[in-house]
C-alpha cells in the first residue's frame, strides 16, 4: 500500500516544495529570533552585507515572483520598499508570501504548469513559463538562504538544519505541520 504522504508528494510535487520552503523559513527565523535589530543589521560576510539585507533580499524576490505567478501586475514595483528591521516583523511578512506561493502551487494543475506569465525585467517584460517561475523562485531561496546561515552562524548563533523535510526517516517534528 503507498503511503498517504508519498502520494501527495507525487499528486502535487509543486505544492510539496513551496511548503518545505515555508518550513525552511519559519525554522530559520525562529532560530533568527536570538538575533536583536542591531545583530541582524551588522555586517556580515556574505553576498549582502548583513543578515538584515539579505532577508529582505529573500522576502522581495519572492513578493516580485508570487505577485508575476499570480498575475498582480505588481512588477519591480515590489522593490521599492524600506528594508524592515525587525527579524519577527520580517519573519510574519515571509510567512505570508510563503503562505501565498504554496495556495498557488496547491491549486495548479499540468495546464497551469504550462502557461506563461510576464516577468518585468529593467527595460523589458519576459514571458516565463510557470514551472520555471517556480523552480527559480525555490532555487533562489535555497541560494540566499544558505548564505544567511553563514551570516546567522557569524552572529553566534547556530543555524538550523533545513534538509529533513521530505523524507520520512530523520523528519523534523516541525516539519510536520507542512505536510
Amino acid at each position: 500500500m503507498t503511503d498517504p504522504q508519498y502520494q501527495k508528494t507525487v499528486e502535487n510535487p509543486w505544492l510539496r516544495m513551496a511548503l518545505n520552503n515555508a518550513w525552511a523559513n519559519s525554522t530559520f527565523y525562529e532560530a533568527l529570533m536570538m538575533v536583536d535589530e542591531e545583530a541582524f543589521a551588522a555586517p556580515r560576510p556574505g553576498f549582502f552585507p548583513s543578515l538584515k539585507r539579505t532577508m529582505n533580499h529573500i522576502y522581495e524576490v519572492d513578493l516580485y515572483y508570487v505577485d508575476a505567478l499570480e498575475g498582480g501586475g505588481k512588477g519591480r514595483s515590489v522593490f521599492e520598499r524600506e528594508d524592515v528591521g525587525s527579524p519577527a516583523m520580517l519573519g510574519g511578512l515571509q510567512a505570508d508570501v510563503d503562505m501565498r506561493f504554496a495556495m498557488f502551487c496547491g491549486a495548479l494543475d499540468d495546464d497551469g504548469l504550462l502557461e506563461t506569465r510576464k516577468a518585468e525585467r529593467q527595460g523589458m517584460t519576459a514571458e516565463e513559463n510557470v514551472a520555471a517561475l517556480i523552480l527559480h523562485l525555490t532555487q533562489h531561496q535555497i541560494h540566499h538562504r544558505g548564505q544567511a546561515h553563514v551570516q546567522l552562524a557569524d552572529a553566534g548563533v547556530s543555524p538550523p538544519q533545513l534538509d529533513d523535510f521530505y523524507l520520512e526517516f530523520g523528519r523534523v517534528p516541525s516539519a510536520e505541520a507542512y505536510w
